[in-house]
């Protein structure tokens, strides 16, 4: 029997799977349940239209995360083909119309024409945690960053001098805020009794931030209205975020110790710029084996740091900025060489260099992203640390 392809259009619940042999024929098409005995029975069902299978999917972990396993258990070949790709394709093939046969259709017939589709591959265990656990800390971290705003927001109302001297975003401002939240009752306490109350909180520079707020409290001596339930929610919102803090704070720990157990921790942290929650992000979003991108090229292009030609005609040399890449991963690059920029005299020189030849701000932090990227890339392939003079290699 000749081989064949089978395209599977991923859900929450259920998927449905087409198969299809060299000529685009379409031998199988099926729903079934995202439970194992129906996978393992579709498995079996392809196996016998075909000696040699060929695996597609449109999504790489979720729902997916079941199939994939078990495809991966029996040694069958999995690439992944996105749903922006199989999107785009869909609209060279008969129908306008939208189902997840077609689409499971396209998936099984882009993996038989196409060579460049990115191959699935078993993950390392401690990359695995690592993108749980960076994961959680992002939705965290968006969630604080929501929560201050609300926080801002209803401060803003009932006392706005506090809420700009504030900074909401320590410690101190907040532990403030879950006592005294309106001028009058700041004013009645005093500044000598703030200080003391903050104190007995191991709140840092507790005089500075006391008479911070009895200024902000002498310049305002009107009451609004809703000023008491607003203080108390304003109570609440503080109390939230510093329940965050906490959580992203213990996160944290737990990235750096499962981190330390990859074999390229100490290479990733040697990169100026590339700290533990930053590096951990890298190895996240990338696998941590750059065999799968094959050269530093196509990890610039994946993480979106690298400019994408726009030629036609007699037009040429026209660069403009890439629309399909990694989010997670050009952050990483992006932040990481900010970072760099302050702690890295090398970097400095690099940036400075770039806006002297008129490159925005945010050009020259992407020029200095991808100079960096294909320094991170020979430090893992030669799986050895930074230094600011590289090694002089040995003559043959």
């Amino acid at each position: 029997m000749a081989a064949i392809w089978a395209g599977i259009d991923a859900g929450k619940t259920h998927h449905h799977c087409v198969a299809i042999d060299e000529g685009g024929r379409r031998l199988l098409s099926r729903r079934v349940a995202n439970d194992e005995p129906e996978i393992l029975q579709l498995l079996a069902d392809v196996w016998d239209l075909g000696d040699e299978v060929t695996w597609g999917i449109d999504l790489a972990d979720g729902g997916a995360a079941l199939v994939i396993a078990i495809l991966f258990n029996h040694d069958q070949p999995v690439h992944y083909i996105s749903g922006r790709a199989i999107h785009r394709a869909s609209e060279s093939y008969r129908g306008e119309g939208k189902t997840d046969a077609k689409d499971a259709a396209v998936i099984a017939d882009q993996a038989r024409i196409r060579r460049d589709l990115h191959p699935l591959r078993t993950g390392d265990e401690t990359v695995t945690d690592l993108k749980i656990l960076t994961g959680r800390r992002m939705d965290l971290v968006a969630d604080r960053t929501r929560t201050v705003n609300r926080l801002r927001a209803q401060l803003t109302g009932i006392f706005p001098g506090l809420e700009r001297a504030l900074d909401l975003t320590n410690t101190g401002p907040l532990t403030l805020l879950t006592g005294y939240q309106t001028p009058a009752a700041i004013r009645r306490l005093g500044a000598k009794r703030l200080e003391t109350w903050l104190r007995n909180r191991k709140v840092r520079s507790a005089d500075q931030l006391a008479e911070t707020a009895v200024q902000a409290a002498d310049r305002q001596h009107t009451s609004l209205l809703g000023e008491k339930l607003t203080a108390q929610l304003v109570h609440t919102l503080a109390k939230e975020v510093m329940a965050l803090n906490q959580q992203v704070a213990e996160l944290d720990k737990l990235i750096e110790a499962r981190f330390r157990d990859h074999h390229a921790f100490d290479v990733i942290t040697s990169m100026p710029g590339l700290g533990v929650i930053l590096g951990a992000e890298f190895l996240a979003a990338t696998g941590g084996d750059m065999s799968v991108f094959g050269t530093p090229d196509r990890l610039a292009g994946f993480g979106g740091v690298a400019p994408v030609p726009r030629d036609s005609g007699k037009i040429s040399g026209n660069l403009r900025r890439p629309q399909r890449y990694n989010r997670r991963l050009q952050r990483v690059f992006y932040t990481s060489a900010l970072f760099s920029i302050r702690r890295c005299d090398e970097s400095r020189r690099f940036y400075d260099r770039k806006r002297a030849e008129g490159k925005r701000h945010t050009q020259a932090v992407l020029a200095l992203a991808r100079r960096r990227v294909n320094v991170l890339w020979a430090l893992l392939r030669d799986d050895r640390c930074y230094e600011l003079t590289p090694p002089t290699p040995l003559a043959a």
